[in-house]
């Protein structure tokens, strides 16, 4: 049975219940996610062929610090980076190292600040120079699938119609959503309940109701679901070496729909993307 309680009433650990936020709640959500944003945003000119991630992780860092932010994943649960940077078949939770980037990767860069106690939690595509179509048309069906996640929010809803409408399009599309990872609750914690499937029925899961607060991050691979994890415990690869992709915004419930909390303030949630060649 699903439990609803009002977030100040709360206790201060994931006990399986949903919270539901007011206003102050949302005004805080709002700040925290867009200094989130706008360090996405600063990422877009520095993503280039020969950029390790490691530097990506250092200016992720050192952005938080200069805007009162602290990195969620900065020792969480043994994880030592500000940010995760997943290239290519890396479906999630890339550990950020010295190896550059190259031209025609793909990178997921997936940051988390916390800003007086409250998480932003977003992620972006970024294209490595110029990708080859398939990369290109992988980015364009996964940021199509999170929208349409995201158009499937009210109050009244099920989280399954979020699930069953990346689901639709991604195998219309002839591609595979990930099941082995999903979108959570979000807010005072950095995981809460629901957790949000990325698949599904429209008519399961928990009632959406207003004042709830999650992420939708759907992980898209051009080829099978499959994924497995990698000895260092994080990284997350496709079995079949296929390319991956994932967008992530945090929204909120509203009366009316839902809020996005993590909007690019410059319109660069989804850089624009040179194809060459064929796949």
């Amino acid at each position: 049975m699903v439990t609803y309680i009002e977030a100040g009433a709360a206790p201060y650990k994931n006990t399986g219940v949903i919270r539901l936020y007011g206003p102050d709640d949302f005004e805080g959500m709002r700040k925290a996610c867009q200094v989130t944003a706008r360090c996405l945003d600063e990422l877009v000119s520095r993503v280039q062929p020969g950029v390790t991630t490691e530097e990506i992780d250092r200016f992720v860092f050192e952005f938080g610090m200069d805007h009162g932010a602290l990195p969620a994943t900065l020792n969480y649960r043994g994880y030592t980076k500000s940010s995760c940077t997943s290239i290519n078949h890396v479906v999630c939770h890339g550990i950020p190292n010295e190896k550059p980037l190259r031209e025609g990767d793909i990178v997921n860069i997936d940051v988390t600040y916390v800003v007086d106690g409250w998480h932003g939690d977003s992620s972006r595509m970024y294209p490595v120079g110029e990708v080859k179509r398939a990369a290109e048309r992988l980015l364009d069906v996964t940021h199509e699938c999170l929208m349409r996640g995201i158009a499937a929010v009210r109050p009244g809803a099920r989280t399954g119609a979020i699930g069953e409408a990346i689901q639709a399009y991604a195998e219309s599309e002839r591609c595979s959503v990930v099941r082995d990872f999903c979108g959570h609750g979000v807010g005072r914690l950095f995981h809460d309940a629901p957790n949000i499937l990325h698949y599904g029925r429209a008519n399961e899961g928990p009632e959406l109701r207003e004042g709830m607060i999650f992420t939708i991050e759907p992980m898209i691979n051009l080829g099978r679901p499959h994924v497995k994890v990698l000895s260092d415990g994080w990284t997350a690869v496709t079995r079949d070496r296929s390319l991956s992709a994932q967008y992530e915004h945090t929204v909120g419930v509203t009366a009316e729909g839902c809020e996005i909390f993590t909007l690019s303030p410059a319109g660069l949630f989804k850089p624009g993307v040179a194809a060459v060649g064929n796949a």
